[in-house]
């Protein structure tokens, strides 16, 4: 007698990437942090549960994990791998759960909040740039130097100003088409900074953060539409802050 298939949960290796867009969007983030810890010489390890990225410091988002499963049965030995793969690294490292999970501070982790998923679909178009504002894509090492530079002192990435200046990506991630990046310029100065990553058939918004003398110009908004319309023809999805969700609300977002 055949067994049955296992039934589907949305979350086992052979679930297509398109099944969801959480799951896309999970699969993306994996990626995106595998691309950023690889151009700074980091380390990846992945399973079926996790994928894990390290650069062994503070990095942004190049040092940080996602879980793919559900934390069940496995909970216990799944957390000890990962915590194992982070146990010589120093610095802030992110783990993200698409779901509920069970208190991890005993496992010396600290819970950062609960930030939604937004949705852009596609077919939108961008709205007028506000005066004296630009924003245009990062093209060379020159250039990715002065974005990581804003995006530090405009992201609340409090260790990295206090150890850096630490670089968030490699040169070598301009090589990567489906990683592009993002200055916005008032008055020709550099003011703000964002980042994209395209994969799983959507399109990831990234760090996008202003100068605080530069906040409330609407630069946050034209730096997150030059970042969703990276490819026009896919949806964008973000996650937002307290602060950007109104922006973002009122740009077309839908919470998920």
């Amino acid at each position: 007698m055949t067994e049955p298939a296992p039934l589907e949960t949305g979350w086992q290796p052979t679930t297509p990437p398109d099944d969801t867009l959480l799951r896309a969007y999970t699969l993306n983030v994996a990626a995106a942090s595998a691309v950023l810890a690889d151009s700074l010489g980091g380390r990846t390890l992945v399973s079926d549960a996790y994928a894990l990225a390290d650069v062994g410091r503070d990095a942004g988002f190049a040092s940080s994990g996602v879980l793919l499963q559900p934390l069940g049965a496995d909970f216990a030995r799944v957390m000890a791998e990962i915590g194992a793969f982070y146990a010589d690294g120093w610095g802030e490292t992110m783990l993200m759960s698409p779901w509920p999970t069970p208190d991890l501070r005993p496992l010396g982790w600290g819970l950062v909040g609960h930030p939604p998923l937004h949705l852009l679909p596609p077919g939108r178009s961008a709205a007028p740039l506000p005066p004296g504002v630009r924003v245009g894509a990062v093209g060379d090492a020159a250039a990715l130097t002065e974005w990581q530079r804003i995006a530090v002192l405009a992201y609340p990435f409090a260790t990295l100003r206090r150890f850096g200046p630490h670089p968030l990506a490699g040169p070598a991630v301009l090589d990567d088409a489906r990683m592009r990046f993002w200055l916005a310029f008032a008055d020709e100065r550099p003011v703000g900074a964002a980042q994209t990553f395209t994969e799983a058939g959507v399109t990831q918004v990234m760090l996008v953060a202003t100068l605080p003398a530069a906040r409330r110009r609407g630069i946050g908004a034209a730096l997150t539409w030059a970042a969703a319309l990276a490819d026009p023809a896919l949806p964008a999805l973000l996650l937002s802050s307290d602060e950007g969700r109104p922006v973002y609300a009122r740009m077309g977002f839908l919470p998920l």
